[in-house]
């Protein structure tokens, strides 16, 4: 059950865009950009208040694979294992962080809601390859290494 706040908050996302039917995707842009995912309730909710089924509202969001209704970490890191990372040895970044996060192929968030780790098909980086970003700010020319000090500084800024 989510607060009231999240209902406001949604309010708020459709007075600023309007309610008709082609406010949707703006709205969910800004849902998943407060609360880096999108709260299914709060999907039915918006849907209800714009004037659509609940059914359309989830086909538009699970029709675009930026859109999440699992909840993120703080901290979102992407690994891309794209052709380009992919024969530069992302696979290592990706098994190094998940080892480092206590993390799997099937838990992809610390318990902490601090870290979640995603595969990407591509990050458009591949001069940079093997890349990955944390909330969106790219680490180039990664190392397993590199991957460590990374996570070490987030969690010695967090402190």
């Amino acid at each position: 059950m989510l607060d009231r706040s999240f209902f406001e908050k949604a309010d708020e996302f459709i007075a600023a865009h309007g309610k008709g039917k082609e406010s949707l995707i703006p709205i969910m842009q800004d849902i998943q950009a407060e609360y880096r995912y999108i709260p299914p309730e709060l999907l039915t909710y918006v849907a209800k208040n714009i004037g659509i089924t609940e059914a359309k509202a989830y086909s538009v969001a699970t029709f675009y694979e930026n859109f999440s209704f699992d909840s993120k970490g703080k901290y979102v890191i992407k690994v891309c294992d794209g052709t380009a990372c992919h024969v530069r040895k992302s696979t290592l970044i990706l098994e190094r962080l998940r080892k480092e996060l206590g993390l799997s192929e099937k838990k992809n968030t610390t318990d902490d809601m601090m870290f979640t780790v995603e595969t990407v098909s591509c990050l458009g980086a591949c001069g940079l390859a093997p890349v990955m970003t944390v909330n969106d700010v790219v680490h180039p020319a990664m190392t397993p290494d590199k991957v460590s000090e990374t996570i070490k500084k987030i969690k010695e800024d967090e402190a």
